[in-house]
């Protein structure tokens, strides 16, 4: 990992110390690691980064928001950030350097291997198995009992009802734009002057 230079010294008002001198700053007997950054390149740079802070001795620490509700006794890797509305159900298995963002529903005897990458919203049903270096986008569902083979990528809104081959890339279609404005809908009329206002009727092209 070549070394960068640094244009500050400081962040947030704590030192900014090279990844390369590191341990000669933070001993790795005295202090804990975490990798934070995202999905880049479909989470390489964040497995390279958690690789790397291993191979210097430190232990990598999770975070675990305390209004995520994980029911799995524990079964959570190392360098995990699962942030709040979380809902693990048990018998399930988070990975190491896996990341959950909010409001995620993962479903009892699913596996999410290390270095996956969770959207918010994301429905991974029950006995799902997500492999290595997956993506799950906004809002993506995992049907119960499938496969998602490693370094796929779900779009958001997609619908997974079957085992998916590694690398795969699933897709949903944008939504178009109605040729209808939104003045010509039913159930809407303008007061001069004022906002739109509902009427009784259905909101309906």
């Amino acid at each position: 990992m070549s070394k960068r230079p640094i244009k500050e010294e400081s962040f947030c008002g704590l030192p900014i110390v090279p990844f390369e001198d590191v341990e000669t700053v933070y001993s790795p007997e005295g202090y804990s690691f975490f990798v934070a950054p995202s999905y880049t390149k479909l989470n390489i740079l964040r497995h390279e980064r958690f690789e790397a802070a291993k191979a210097k001795g430190y232990r990598l620490a999770s975070y675990i928001s305390p209004h995520a509700t994980p029911l799995n006794d524990g079964r959570i890797g190392e360098n995990c950030f699962i942030l709040e509305d979380n809902t693990i159900q048990p018998f399930v298995t988070i990975g190491d350097n896996v990341t959950l963002l909010s409001s995620n529903h993962i479903g009892h005897h699913s596996t999410v291997e290390n270095h996956c990458f969770i959207s918010s919203q994301g429905v991974v049903s029950g006995g799902v198995r997500v492999e290595e270096q997956c993506f799950l986008g906004v809002n993506s569902t995992l049907r119960d009992g499938i496969t998602i083979g490693a370094r796929s990528v779900i779009g958001a809104g997609a619908v997974i009802l079957g085992n998916v081959d590694p690398e795969g890339v699933y897709i949903t279609k944008r939504t178009e734009r109605s040729r209808l404005p939104s003045s010509k809908l039913r159930g809407i009329y303008k007061v001069p002057g004022h906002h739109w206002i509902k009427t009784g009727l259905i909101f309906t092209p």
